[in-house]
């Protein structure tokens, strides 16, 4: 009988042979590459296989099925060798590959075949064996999720202390709850037992999306509630005061912001609330508000994107005429030349006796030759200019002399602050002097004060200690997580601690009144060479008896390597491998150069603003943090000007993906998430946990995978198609988790588009709420004067590097009233 004439069904048989062809042409040609990199030889192999296999199924030969299953054998055996048996992993390896195996069950298949071993009964039985593998590996995928999760044996631990409200009961008054940025609530009424039942109360909408001009600002802020009200700041900065029952707007103040030069990745993330001294006496001639009472005896402060600071009455929204000029502070005097976009504050201001204190943001990547990274006090009252600390003049606090500017291209401050009025001291996370991924032009202030924690003198300015959490920062490893404060029990001592997070991933526990580390912080060698092998510290500070959330596999030698590369196919799998093993990567902080590197905890996080929450009672910390890789080049300055690539007036760019100039160094720098073609990340999930932490044993009481895939997918084409799998991932997001009392953890911060209700006790998801958009913010809870229920408030405004739906929403839940 002819092997080159096939029975009926031949066409659909010979066009699969060409699609298999195809694909183990690809599998050989990028498979060889990979393996000429030193990395697996699995697709060649594989590739080679599905060639053989193609060509005897266009041959009418039963082989070429035989063939096709030993390559599934053997890519089963090869997947789960390499990551053991997990859903999300095993994904890209093996269901292609088993899907595409079916057609050997058709009849057109069968009817082709005309030499070689046929026997029905085995064929089905193998094909049988692989199907229930794959289906076992979904309901597997479904039901634990969490595979990798860690949960210590011990229980939650007890209250060790009560803890004090600095606000009246049930409400917020700072953007983490008080001045030690705890995001710990006393309130009860919501609980593991009937928090299932929370419902929307109420939706606020602040016509801030669609854009009317410029681009969208992202919406991450947390609310503040002060008597019967919600006070917040838009997008676009305008203020806003809700009623906290029914989320009917009371009033809302026109900032009236120039956007000019600001980039989306500007926000507002909050604002601060001051209670004037003496306000129940007020003085006969001060002035009244329009609801006839003394105006601004308690107010609202807020910052802008165009970098000024704004005082209105909490009451009416009417400008604070007393509070700088007529309710306003320009924030670039003493800034010297400032490009549109380059200088603003995006974190809440804070209150410490009675004075308003903010950092500010610059732009990253730009110029060595940007605005100062000033910090600024003012008076509470009247917005009286109290003290400066600028780092390159850091025992002079006062204004600069006529002519004179702040100390330029400094360290700034943009991350959420904190304060202790006892001590008298005001906590400023620190990032780099600009620009992040050169610093050969760095001057010895710029490296003392960079990537630290610094105790400023709250009512001087003064230097009272610093800590530096990363030396000689070139991989943008700005402190972005607000200092939180939390008194621990040591060797029978009651400390004032204060526990920092941050993007690498180390979390810091130091004595609040001196800096120096509580837990043991050891420098240890790091990874050198790149394009300042000269200038890089040898060493790095890290918090050896914490735990970290750095994502860094502590048994592999360098913490990742080519096994731990994913994607949405094997193809994209592949690719990824590729580019890996042309990447320089020698561990964490491994330095960048002309050649590329994997950079990993990425710019991202680790922690970033969203910060961590605290249980002062039980003394836990409860974060959400990422482990999402990054692609890092330095690119030669001839290279860059032939790119056309230059800062330029009112273009700040950006540094989070994309080219930054970095004019005034050597180098531009290309920074790019590590993601494969299709948009599919290039390392494995999970990409976002939640963790919660005992700060009294330092142990890890459980570690959850944060999201799921509901809302993830890959873009081909320039359409995002969905996966809307259920099943636990572990997205990364920005923004950050409270905790209550009853042993609540309120989330959002994830690529899934969901509030969640998660057990303090166990990480185990309580309660879920949809949001019409991403919330990447942090919640805050409060009780409503009127209902006496308690909310639970979220911002869901989606944000571009999470993927997820933008919008202008302000969601309230809340158990149903009671009939």
């Amino acid at each position: 009988m002819s092997t080159s004439k096939l029975t009926p069904g031949g066409t659909v048989v010979r066009i699969y042979a060409v699609i298999l062809f195809l694909i183990g042409a690809a599998y050989a040609f990028g498979g060889a590459q990979l393996a000429t990199l030193g990395g697996s030889p699995y697709f060649v192999i594989t590739g080679l296989l599905a060639i053989a296999s193609a060509i005897l199924v266009w041959r009418g030969s039963a082989w070429g099925g035989w063939l096709y299953a030993a390559m599934l054998a053997y890519t089963w055996i090869w997947a789960v060798n390499e990551t053991g048996v997990d859903f999300w992993t095993l994904t890209p390896r093996l269901f292609g590959p088993f899907l595409f195996a079916l057609f050997f069950l058709t009849p057109a298949y069968k009817r082709s075949v005309i030499s070689g071993p046929r026997s029905a009964g085995l064929g089905k039985a193998v094909a049988g064996v692989f199907a229930l593998s794959i289906a076992g590996l979904l309901g597997w995928g479904y039901i634990h999720g969490d595979i990798h999760e860690t949960v210590a044996a011990n229980a939650l631990p007890a209250p060790v202390e009560p803890y004090t409200p600095t606000s009246p009961e049930g409400e917020w008054h700072y953007y983490g709850n008080d001045q030690h940025g705890t995001r710990f609530s006393p309130l009860t009424q919501l609980n593991p037992e009937n928090v299932s039942g929370l419902q929307v109360a109420w939706t606020y909408r602040t016509g801030d999306f669609p854009p009317q001009e410029g681009p969208n600002r992202r919406f991450e802020v947390t609310p503040l509630k002060v008597a019967d009200s919600l006070f917040f700041c838009t997008p676009r900065n305008d203020i806003v005061a809700l009623d906290a029952e029914t989320g009917k707007e009371r009033w809302r103040f026109n900032a009236h912001v120039n956007l000019q030069g600001v980039t989306g990745s500007a926000a507002c993330r909050g604002v601060a609330y001051y209670e004037v001294d003496g306000s129940g006496n007020p003085a006969t001639d001060q002035p009244k508000n329009s609801a006839g009472h003394a105006l601004c005896t308690r107010r609202i402060i807020g910052p802008t994107v165009d970098a000024r600071l704004l005082a209105v009455d909490a009451e009416t929204g009417e400008p604070c005429t007393g509070f700088g000029d007529n309710g306003q502070i320009d924030l670039k005097k003493g800034l010297g030349h400032v490009i549109p976009g380059y200088s603003y504050v995006s974190s809440a201001p804070q209150i410490v006796r009675g004075k308003v204190v903010i950092g500010g943001w610059i732009s990253d990547g730009q110029s060595v030759d940007e605005p100062s990274g000033v910090i600024r006090a003012f008076d509470a009252r009247t917005g009286a200019f109290a003290w400066a600390f600028d780092m390159g003049r850091d025992t002079y606090h006062g204004e600069p002399a006529p002519g004179e500017e702040y100390t330029r291209g400094t360290p700034n401050s943009w991350a959420p602050i904190s304060a202790d009025d006892e001590l008298g001291l005001v906590y400023m996370p620190t990032g780099n002097a600009t620009p992040d991924y050169w610093g050969g032009h760095r001057r010895d202030f710029d490296n003392k004060y960079s990537g630290s924690v610094v105790a400023l003198d709250a009512e001087t300015g003064a230097v009272r200690w610093t800590f530096q959490t990363t030396h000689y920062d070139v991989w943008d490893m700005d402190v972005g997580s607000q200092p939180s404060l939390i008194d621990l029990k040591i060797n029978g001592e009651t400390v004032p601690a204060l526990v920092q997070l941050t993007k690498r991933g180390q979390n810091f526990v130091l004595d609040r009144r001196t800096g120096k580390p509580v837990y043991e912080v050891k420098e240890l060698p790091v990874p050198q060479g790149g394009a300042e092998a000269e200038r890089l510290s040898k060493t790095q500070p890290f918090s050896v008896e914490m735990p970290e959330f750095s994502g860094v596999d502590p048994l592999k030698v360098t913490g990742i390597d080519e096994t731990d590369m994913w994607g949405a196919t094997p193809f994209d799998m592949m690719w990824c491998r590729i580019q890996y093993r042309k990447a320089r990567w020698e561990g964490p902080l491994t330095p960048p150069g002309e050649d590329p590197i994997v950079f990993f905890p990425g710019s991202l996080g680790g922690n970033n603003w969203g910060s961590g929450s605290f249980d002062p009672e039980r003394k836990l910390l409860v974060a959400n943090w990422n482990r999402v890789p990054m692609y890092l080049r330095l690119i030669p300055r001839p290279e860059a000007n032939a790119m056309g690539l230059k800062a330029a007036d009112g273009s700040p760019g950006t540094s989070v993906g994309g080219n930054v100039p970095q004019m005034g160094v050597p180098y531009a720098a290309e920074l790019k998430p590590f993601m494969s073609p299709l948009g599919a990340p290039c390392l494995a999930p999970p990409y976002g946990m939640v963790t919660a932490v005992d700060l009294t044993t330092k142990k890890v009481i459980w570690s959850k995978r944060s999201g799921t895939a509901e809302d993830s997918g890959v873009t081909i084409g320039g359409t995002k198609l969905k996966a809307s799998l259920p099943i636990k991932m572990g997205i990364p997001g920005l923004g950050g988790a409270i905790t209550t009392k009853s042993g609540l953890v309120f989330i959002a911060a994830s690529g899934e588009q969901s509030l969640r209700a998660m057990s303090l006790a166990t990480g185990d998801i309580l309660w879920k709420g949809r949001l019409p958009a991403g919330g990447n913010a942090t919640p805050m809870t409060y009780l409503s004067n009127e209902s006496g229920r308690q909310f639970v408030v979220i911002a869901a405004g989606g944000h571009n590097l999470m993927q997820t739906q933008p919008g202008d929403y302000l969601v309230a839940y809340a158990l149903p009233k009671k009939p």
